[in-house]
């Protein structure tokens, strides 16, 4: 009987001991005893992994437990994946512009499809779709100059400046959008002229032999040939349209919308202060002004389109996409690279409002329960909803809020594009999320989610980043290559393509992509501060922008008004949230798995 009661007792030990073990972590931190942590000064959050190359680090009690999102995301991204990936935007872009070259120049626009150019429709004046953006002056060509620059083809570079010098021309009878002819064609010679004349060279050796200042000469003629279309109007606004050759067309329309009349600051600007002629600044801000003087007494928001003659509101919703998404982010961009005071208080203000107005969900991105945070289309009298919609050029509003510092909102409105894009390989220019379903099926290759990836991922550095950009390149070669170059998505569902490459595609999504992957670019790395254009020009943040070379006083302005410094915006607009990224993200999911989920679920990816 004394063998039974030695096995009965062993049993009774170890079950007490099982008992103890279980018990261990309960004590422990009864008695203010904790298990180390995976990383000093890193919170423990089981489920979360790391990445930059280290091997999480599993919890003291239990396995490791990752889900899908930490599993896909929080790998480590070596720098051999890196560079495979810069060199593959690179060679989009390379085949893209020699597929222009080659089938399309001099014509505006190269059609992949059927390897031949495009320029305006004369046969069709109402089509506007082509007839505002094509202008028959090589339109892919100029735009494409700086990218050639950010990805250091010195060479190639130079052959094209030289081939707009010999080759373009403004005197045409072409009837062009205002906006879109500033920000592409005018934007792009500045950017260019500013690399070519830069005397520190980041770019490597940019200088044209004899060069004469001819783009800024270009540059100068096309904007005088704008310039029509801020006259005879009552209230400063300018017209939408106008001819290069002969002016505002008889019949044209009184109305725009507000991007494409408040939009014109920071080519204008710059070309004012580069000529020290403040003709070109000082109607850009007229009609900066004149649209922000009829913002809403009730909830200080601005509509989508205008009369110019009246000042009426013919479009009354207020959104961040089409119409309206530019107007804000020169408020912001004009002040960075100006300091004009006034600039960031009306960015400041219109900031306020959106939040205030626009912005549904909960109060936090990474915390609290409810809604991702979202921004709706609302009516700009009463704040209240209009649609159930938001649109691709909306994208771009994570990469604004970058620049203020709302890093964490800024991830929240990412993941939500982010996720659409995942469903469908790329982002429907109309999305409805109430039915979780495209309205407007097409996407014409825009760049606005890459920017805004690019730029959250040089505000966290979080590895994040780099696999949805290479998500998004993948995505581009998968359904958008073709036998000549890009194509326009037909519709996101079926994968039809359309015969249409736009030159934002070269002077932008694939600038963007290069530049996320390449760290060791210039742009990063050369001391210098640069500030991209709405159509992804770059161009330096220069004291000489900050100097008015003239004694005439800008509309508004009064003697001796405030210039702002140029390290003033960080202290002027300085916001908590940009202490609100914990260092340890960088490591993590910069938004949390149950968050990415959600939002997920909310676009019906799952």
């Amino acid at each position: 009987m004394r063998w039974r009661a030695v096995v009965l007792g062993l049993l009774l030990a170890r079950l007490g001991l099982q008992a103890l073990l279980a018990l261990l972590p309960a004590l422990a931190r009864g008695l203010g005893l904790h298990p180390r942590l995976p990383c000093p000064g890193h919170s423990h959050n089981p489920g979360h992994g790391h990445s930059h190359g280290h091997s999480p680090v599993p919890p003291r009690w239990g396995p490791a437990r990752r889900d899908e999102y930490e599993r896909r995301y929080s790998r480590a991204f070596p720098p051999q994946l890196r560079a495979r990936l810069r060199d593959a935007a690179r060679g989009m872009f390379a085949f893209g512009y020699d597929s222009y070259m080659e089938h399309a120049f001099p014509r505006d626009e190269l059609d992949p499809l059927h390897c031949r150019g495009r320029g305006p429709d004369r046969r069709d004046p109402s089509n506007l779709n082509i007839n505002d953006v094509l202008g028959n002056y090589s339109l892919t060509l100029i735009d494409a100059l700086d990218t050639l620059a950010v990805m250091g083809n010195a060479s190639e570079f130079q052959k094209a400046v030289k081939l707009v010098i010999d080759t373009v021309s403004f005197d045409k009878d072409s009837t062009v959008q205002v906006f879109e002819a500033t920000i592409r064609v005018l934007g792009s010679l500045l950017s260019a002229h500013i690399i070519i004349t830069d005397s520190k060279q980041p770019f490597g050796d940019m200088t044209i032999k004899d060069y004469d200042n001819e783009l800024l000469h270009l540059a100068h003629d096309l904007a005088v040939r704008l310039l029509p279309a801020f006259e005879n109007t009552k209230t400063g606004i300018p017209y939408p349209r106008v001819n290069l050759k002969k002016g505002v067309p008889p019949d044209s329309h009184n109305e725009t919308c507000t991007a494409g009349a408040g939009s014109l600051l920071v080519e204008f600007g710059i070309l004012s202060r580069l000529l020290g002629d403040s003709t070109f600044e000082w109607v850009a801000r007229r009609a900066v002004k004149a649209l922000w003087s009829l913002r809403s007494n009730n909830t200080g928001l601005l509509g989508n389109v205008v009369n110019i003659q009246t000042g009426h509101w013919v479009g009354k919703q207020s959104g961040l996409g089409a119409g309206s998404d530019s107007f804000y982010e020169y408020l912001l961009k004009s002040y960075i690279l100006f300091g004009e005071k006034e600039d960031l208080e009306m960015f400041n203000d219109a900031y306020r409002n959106i939040q205030n107005h626009l912005r549904r969900g909960r109060e936090a991105c990474n915390e609290g329960e409810g809604d991702p945070p979202l921004y709706v289309n609302v009516n700009m009298y009463t704040g209240q909803l209009m649609n159930t919609w938001i649109d691709s050029l909306q994208a771009f509003f994570p990469g604004l809020q970058v620049l203020i510092g709302d890093v964490e909102d800024a991830i929240c409105l990412h993941a939500f594009y982010y996720a659409i894009w995942k469903r469908y390989g790329a982002l429907p220019e109309r999305y409805n999320w109430q039915l979780q379903a495209p309205d407007v099926p097409f996407y014409p290759l825009r760049p606005e989610l890459v920017e805004s990836t690019y730029l959250l991922y040089q505000a966290t550095k979080n590895p994040f980043y780099l696999h949805v950009g290479m998500d998004i390149l993948q995505s581009l070669e998968k359904y958008t290559k073709a036998k000549c170059g890009y194509a326009t998505l037909h519709h996101v569902v079926e994968k039809t393509q359309e015969d249409r490459m736009e030159s934002f595609f070269l002077s932008e999504t694939c600038k963007y992509l290069y530049l996320l992957f390449d760290e060791e670019n210039p742009v990063h790395k050369s001391g210098h501060k640069f500030m991209f254009t709405t159509e992804g020009h770059v161009v330096s943040v220069d004291e000489r922008f900050r100097t008015s070379l003239w004694d005439d006083i800008l509309p508004g302005e009064e003697e001796g008004a405030h210039k702002a410094k140029p390290n003033e915006l960080k202290a002027a607009n300085f916001s908590s949230n940009c202490n609100r990224v914990p260092d340890e993200r960088r490591y993590l999911l910069p938004l949390k798995s149950n968050y990415m989920r959600q939002i997920d679920q909310m676009v019906g990816l799952i």
